[in-house]
């Protein structure tokens, strides 16, 4: 799985219509109109997501893999 920051995560989800609602500390919180979930993305500096949270915040998103880029 192509490894991703928190940061660029954000400007992803947002491209695909997911509103912010509050930065809580280091996590931005994400909510779409229609969808019961919630997003919780770390943003840690520029430092890579590990793996199954990216995989995790995706698939709870309705994304995949190749909606990274």
């Amino acid at each position: 799985m192509k490894s991703i920051s928190g940061k660029a995560l954000c400007k992803i989800v947002e491209r695909y219509g997911w509103i912010l609602k509050r930065i809580t500390g280091s996590h931005h919180i994400y909510a779409k109109d229609g969808v019961s979930v919630i997003l919780s993305v770390p943003v840690h500096g520029n430092r890579d997501l590990p793996a199954g949270i990216l995989k995790r915040l995706l698939n709870d998103a309705g994304l995949t893999e190749e909606d990274l880029g």
